[in-house]
């Protein structure tokens, strides 16, 4: 494997036991893993490569000589060599000499980066897409055990928003959620009229803040649920998180951006104030003592589908 793939490889693996640096996460992923993953879709966009590739994961551990893959898929061994060369390259597979024969298995790490990049980057951890996430979600996710299910509520400046939403969820939930939020770029500051509203509707403000998503993160456990409520957001290239969290888009128009006079910014943020209360509340009404992954995964897809209806 090369010193790209090693360092996608052991990202994967810190991901996997405890939030990483964020920002070294998020340009592996994005600089390093798109690259690595094309050139591992390239390797298998041809039959006979994928029948190799395939022959060898049914074969792992084993290694397997090149002479018995030729003559399981009936390749000849002249064919055969430039397919186990492009696999190889792509940390598909791995090659060791033993004598005078060479042998081949399939490289676990290597298919694990892929599996990942797909289902987790790509795809966004979303159940009923594999049967790897099926697995993740076949219990319910709350229990006597895990009594607060935690959510992230991300955007771009995390000034108003995603405020709003961490705020409600917190005061609505009656202690069932553990809320937070964050932003891609955050402004460093929660607007002033996300804070008049809030204490307008009787919500304590204390503490509230504009950060970002490591700063959130680092040192808690991973989230269950991760909710973008701007388009900017959800439209970026956001990392993978750790426990993978499932996710939906909740969009709501951004009330910072109505300017023209304070009752006009003031009536732009009481209706965002009620929309973000009217899918909380929705959220919150869930029986989430029955819900496994693919069954939330439904039900704030309809939340959101809801909303973006009204």
């Amino acid at each position: 494997m090369d010193g790209k793939g090693e360092e996608t490889l052991a990202c994967r693996k810190i991901a996997r036991t405890e939030f990483p640096d964020f920002r070294k996460y998020r340009n592996v992923i994005s600089k390093g893993m798109d690259t690595l993953a094309l050139q591992q879709l390239s390797a298998l966009a041809h039959p006979q490569r994928l029948s190799v590739f395939r022959l060898l994961m049914r074969r792992h551990p084993q290694a397997v000589p090149a002479g018995d893959i030729a003559l399981a898929l009936d390749v000849p061994r002249s064919t055969l060599s430039p397919y186990l060369s492009a696999l190889n390259r792509a940390d598909l597979i791995s090659q060791q000499r033993e004598g005078t024969s060479l042998l081949y298995r399939a490289n676990m790490e290597g298919a694990g980066i892929l599996i990942d990049y797909l289902l987790c980057d790509c795809a966004r951890g979303r159940p009923g897409l594999s049967s790897l996430f099926d697995g993740l979600g076949d219990a319910p996710l709350m229990s006597e055990e895990k009594a607060q299910l935690r959510v992230l509520f991300l955007c771009t400046g995390n000034s108003a928003r995603s405020i709003l939403a961490e705020v409600l969820l917190r005061d609505l939930g009656e202690g069932r959620f553990a809320s937070f939020s964050a932003g891609t770029v955050p402004n460093g500051t929660v607007h002033p009229m996300a804070l008049r509203i809030l204490q307008a509707k009787g919500h304590a403000v204390d503490g509230l803040s504009s950060k970002t998503p490591e700063a959130v993160l680092q040192g808690i456990d991973p989230m269950d649920l991760v909710l973008t409520v701007c388009d900017s957001a959800a439209s970026e290239e956001c990392p993978i998180l750790p426990g993978y969290p499932l996710a939906c888009h909740w969009g709501l128009p951004d009330p910072s951006q109505v300017t023209e006079s304070e009752a006009a910014q003031w009536r732009a943020f009481e209706e965002t104030y009620s929309a973000i209360a009217q899918q909380v509340t929705q959220l919150v009404a869930l029986p989430l003592e029955t819900l496994n992954r693919a069954h939330l995964q439904e039900q704030i897809d309809q939340i959101a589908s809801a909303s973006a209806c009204c």
